[in-house]
């Protein structure tokens, strides 16, 4: 009697452990169904590890809309700023550029990201 409570506990846990396996490699992170601080995090994580010449969809698959979008036309190019959120700072409600990192795209590929993004963005004529 010992011997069948066993197996179907170890058979029960088996299961489960498979189950865990295949949600942790095979289901892909929503950033749109997630709450602002896990979305946060998330941002954080999968933007430093951005490499530059991603494309914008390629930015937009991982990282979902941006928070914050900005484009202009400079010459021939096209030239956008995207900002997501990526620290908190104020309880307002409302998501500002100083909580979040600037992405700047020319014609739809990554050129820079981070601290003075935005400048070039601005800078840009």
């Amino acid at each position: 009697m010992n011997t069948v409570i066993f197996k179907r506990i170890a058979i029960g846990l088996g299961i489960y452990i498979a189950i865990v396996l295949a949600v942790f490699n095979f289901y892909e992170d929503d950033p749109s169904s997630m709450d602002w601080q896990d979305r946060e995090q998330f941002n954080k994580v999968k933007i430093s590890k951005l490499a530059l010449g991603t494309s914008k969809q390629e930015i937009i698959d991982m990282l979902g809309s941006p928070d914050i979008s900005e484009a202009k036309m400079v010459n021939e190019d096209t030239v956008q700023v995207m900002f997501y959120r990526t620290q908190h700072r104020v309880s307002d409600g409302i998501t500002t550029e100083d909580e979040c990192t600037p992405l700047l795209f020319k014609n739809d590929v990554l050129i820079a990201w981070g601290d003075g993004t935005y400048q070039q963005y601005l800078d840009n004529q």
